[in-house]
């Protein structure tokens, strides 16, 4: 069965297609004739990369499907005139907007259709299969249109976190251009479904196979056809991180699902690779495609990686840069760790600086423990993405005024990206929850009339009770503003310090103009180094130096006073970082 795998707009153009990459690789395994086609990277040259990027990012509004829905759905496309431009504000985009916007549409996806049809000998192949995740869809819905209409013998099959269950189900009754949808994780169900194509046997419209269990048993993807079609077409990133798996669903959601979280769906069950694997597969990747940049898709970090797989890097002496997703419970020796093994960036799921609004989320961390793993992950030089986010029935705002009267304190540790309210997700428990919800409204200005919304939308606006008006948030909005802006200087703000036998000097430049240096001896030097290696309670630091639990309190608090501690409840952790 010649088939070929296409990875449509807005599908990131900085990393190739690790669903592509990982079925082209099995389905070859299995002897089938299957090529890749990174499509989005044609249409990245043709639009300018700059601008492809900031169309591509942009998900919470469906305007990279919009873009397509012309050519998807004809005559049913519910949004000829763009009222959808009225009612949203893309001014990211530049002034002339609106314009630019209709452009695209009208001539430039026209145009990248056509050409499409003309990159491959599409009349010897017979399967075309498309991966969509979020707005991939409907520029894939356009393309197999296209498909369809010149060669109709050609069977499309389509895949990818768009057409997990529900979803998949209805787009499949739903639209034309579909013949079959696989609803579940493609890596047995892609090669069965090819295997019963060549057998000449009938397929249903939409399949589902078991979840892969044996992760060891997956190839490395293959991701030549991105390499060579990046840098033909001139897009080739100058930082460029190659995808790898090494784990698939969360332990920690198997457990305590994250109440704003809606991924994975209904592929929680956490699986990982044996550490060996792991090893023997960056190696193989780095050796074929030069590079020593790995971006794990893990959702979360399997934590017994901590006792094999970075070890093994150490003692291979490998100088990868890696990106991990962890949970914000890790010690310092876990930090050290992961930075020896050559972790670069991480992405923790901080979340909130308020430990109630944490337990609201049922996130399964402190406050004080977010604030320990900016410390630590800074001073072992591991960058931390990280946003803060709102919206959570039960918080107060009082919760929030206490996040930005800390957040000066702070100013010397890695500001979030962003801080906004939550977006509400299929899959994730408040989707379930009670309170209005209906699909965000940009679906109804990219899908006919004969598709269900309510089955295919992932994201959904809706009213929580409960919840806080967006003014209650304001203060601490500008405080994260003032962060993120005091981290765009020339000179970083710093809170450092130095010990001695009975003493710590602080260095404090996080208000210019006001920079100094604090000195504490004997009692308070050494109740401020007992909060430094992680959070600790007032008891706890009183037992170990033999000291009157109220004296300790009230150290703590005047460490407080001076913005020189976090108080997190019943725990304190030291702000300063080591200088040395």
């Amino acid at each position: 069965m010649r088939t070929v795998l296409v990875s449509m707009p807005f599908m990131d153009v900085d990393r190739p297609s690790i669903q592509l990459g990982l079925l082209k690789a099995i389905a070859g395994q299995q002897g089938f004739d299957v090529r890749t086609l990174h499509a989005n990277l044609d249409f990245a040259a043709q639009l300018g990369v700059e601008l492809y990027r900031k169309l591509s990012e942009h998900r919470g509004r469906l305007i990279g499907d919009w873009l397509f829905s012309l050519e998807a759905f004809g005559d049913e496309a519910p949004d000829v005139e763009g009222a959808l431009l009225a009612d949203h504000d893309f001014g990211y985009l530049g002034d002339d907007a609106d314009q630019l916007l209709r452009r695209i549409r009208d001539v430039e996806v026209p145009l990248f259709l056509d050409s499409l049809l003309e990159a491959l000998p599409w009349k010897e192949v017979q399967v075309v299969g498309f991966s969509c995740t979020f707005q991939q869809s409907v520029a894939s819905f356009a393309f197999a249109r296209r498909l369809k209409e010149r060669y109709p013998e050609i069977v499309t099959v389509f895949g990818g976190a768009n057409f997990d269950g529900e979803m998949g189900r209805e787009l499949a009754r739903s639209i034309d251009c579909i013949d079959h949808a696989v609803v579940s994780e493609g890596d047995t169900a892609f090669p069965a479904l090819l295997r019963k194509l060549a057998e000449g046997n009938e397929l249903g419209k939409v399949s589902s196979q078991p979840l892969m269990t044996r992760m060891a048993d997956l190839p490395a993807p293959d991701y030549d056809e991105y390499f060579e079609r990046s840098r033909r077409l001139g897009v080739f990133p100058d930082d460029l991180w190659i995808p790898f798996e090494s784990a698939r669903g969360c332990w920690w959601g198997a457990k305590h699902h994250c109440t704003f979280c809606g991924l994975n769906g209904t592929t929680m069950q956490f699986r990982s690779k044996p550490a060996e694997r792991v090893v023997a597969e960056l190696a193989g990747q780095a050796a074929r495609y030069q590079t020593s940049r790995f971006e794990a898709v893990d959702n979360i970090i399997d934590m017994a990686y901590l006792k094999d797989l970075f070890p093994a890097l150490i003692d291979a002496g490998t100088d990868y840069e890696l990106f991990y997703e962890v949970k914000a419970n890790l010690s310092r020796a876990q930090l050290e760790l992961l930075a020896k093994g050559g972790v670069r960036v991480l992405q923790p799921g901080l979340e909130s600086l308020s430990s109630n609004v944490l337990r609201l989320m049922d996130k399964g961390v402190r406050a004080a423990q977010n604030v320990n793993l900016l410390r630590w992950a800074q001073y072992y030089g591991i960058q931390v993405e990280w946003n803060i986010l709102w919206g959570f029935p039960g918080e107060t705002a009082q919760d929030y005024a206490d996040q930005a009267s800390v957040v000066p304190e702070l100013v010397h540790l890695r500001p979030p990206s962003s801080a906004a309210r939550i977006w509400m997700e299929r899959f994730s428990p408040l989707f379930s929850s009670p309170g209005r919800r209906s699909p965000e409204s940009s679906y109804r200005h990219v899908y006919p009339a004969g598709v269900d919304l309510g089955k295919v939308a992932y994201f959904f606006e809706y009213d929580l009770p409960g919840a806080l008006p967006d003014s209650a948030y304001d203060e601490l909005r500008k405080s994260v503003d003032e962060w993120k802006t005091a981290w765009t200087g020339d000179r970083l703000p710093t809170l450092r310090y130095w010990s001695s036998p009975g003493q710590v000097e602080i260095y404090d430049s996080r208000r210019p103009g006001r920079e100094g240096t604090y000195t504490f001896q004997k009692a308070l030097a050494d109740i401020y180094l007992a909060c430094s290696d992680r959070p600790t309670t007032a008891s706890a630091v009183g037992r170990s130096l033999e000291l009157p639990v109220e004296a300790v309190r009230e150290a703590l608090a005047g460490f407080a006073e001076r913005g020189l501690m976090f108080l997190d409840e019943d725990l304190a952790v030291a702000l300063a970082v080591p200088a040395e």
